[in-house]
């Protein structure tokens, strides 16, 4: 049985759904194997199945995004070339310096607008041609949705005229899409729309899809064999790993258009916090199901607002500060949802304690 959530309304992160009943069965039905000698069937058909939706040839199944986004790194970059991304990308931000520790590699970064990407910023960066007088760039990063932008979805046309670019001066570009299916509700925009624009792609299965764990690389063939070497080595090698595959391939086919759902939450409970309280949210940056509140503009530090929300059992993170993000799940209905907005409006409206 799925335990019940000791909060309210958990709007920490799309990290923390739990598999579903449903999900559990798919799983304990799975066939298995020991992937490391290629012997599982269930992950081989996941692998299948999130190449070709994504336009590629293989995939490989890894047990986070952060590893599967570290492979796409260590596919593009030789030590001591760089990538380049936006100041507030997860690969840069949120990786713990994997890249620099794992492959030596290193990193430079342009600011960006809540993360939105601009082809003419990573033209501008970009490094090449310069022989053995300045480091390279070999690699763009892009993330799409843009996690600490508040869920921002990238623009198809910029990320096709970067890619003319970077073809132009052998430059890779690799697509962190840990909510790319986000992306796609969203926009309407087909995931291999955006795919094929990447020489590698990674998706994760376990945030709003709702998996328990996992992410997927895609690449060509030849990229994905050399990927299953490097998994091994940063110790990402698994045995019977069908049983989390049956919980990507119950998500891909049953928790991918539900996700428009954590969106019209997302944004009901903006529009009541922006009435509530004008100016801690700025409605045109709410394209998902990620909601940043400036909390400072009402008198609040982060810290302060998300004790207090706590204590009324909504939980929140905060991301500055004077800042909190809220993330719409699968494990938050419409009735968490009225819970929150009633907090949440409530504290907005209040002055905190002197």
């Amino acid at each position: 049985m799925v335990a019940p959530s000791p909060f309210a309304a958990d709007l920490l992160s799309d990290t923390l759904t739990r598999p579903t009943e449903a999900m559990r069965q798919a799983m304990a039905r799975a066939e298995v194997g020991d992937d490391v000698f290629g012997e599982d069937p269930t992950l081989r058909a996941l692998e299948e199945r999130v190449a070709g939706m994504l336009g590629h040839e293989a995939a490989l199944f890894t047990p986070s995004g952060s590893m599967a986004n570290q492979l796409g790194v260590r596919l593009h970059v030789r030590p001591g070339e760089e990538l380049i991304g936006d100041s507030l990308a997860h690969v840069v931000r949120a990786e713990l310096g994997a890249a620099a520790v794992l492959s030596g590699i290193s990193s430079r970064t342009w600011l960006s607008e809540r993360g939105r990407f601009r082809a003419d910023d990573a033209a501008s960066l970009m490094v090449t041609g310069v022989g053995p007088y300045q480091v390279c760039t070999s690699l763009v990063i892009v993330e799409n949705t843009h996690n600490f932008g508040g869920g921002t979805v990238q623009s198809l046309d910029e990320i096709r005229r970067a890619r003319e670019v970077t073809r132009d001066r052998g430059v890779a570009m690799h697509l962190d899409g840990a909510r790319l299916f986000n992306a796609h509700v969203a926009s309407g925009v087909p995931v291999d729309d955006y795919g094929r624009e990447f020489d590698t792609v990674s998706i994760c299965l376990s945030k709003g899809l709702g998996a328990p764990v996992g992410s997927v690389l895609v690449g060509s063939a030849d990229a994905m064999a050399e990927s299953r070497i490097w998994r091994k080595r940063f110790g990402g090698g698994m045995r019977q790993a069908g049983i989390l595959a049956a919980a990507g391939l119950y998500a891909l086919d049953h928790n991918v258009e539900r996700l428009a759902d954590d969106h019209a939450r997302a944004r009901r409970a903006a529009e009541a916090m922006a009435e509530a309280a004008p100016g801690c949210v700025d409605l045109a940056t709410v394209e998902t199901n990620i909601v940043i509140v400036d909390v400072a503009s009402m008198g609040w530090t982060s810290a302060a607002f998300v004790d207090a929300a706590l204590a009324d059992g909504v939980r929140t993170y905060a991301v500055g500060p004077g800042a909190v993000r809220l993330v719409w799940h699968l494990d938050v209905d419409d009735a968490g949802t009225d819970v929150a907005v009633d907090v949440l409006t409530r504290l907005l409206r209040s002055a905190p304690a002197a």
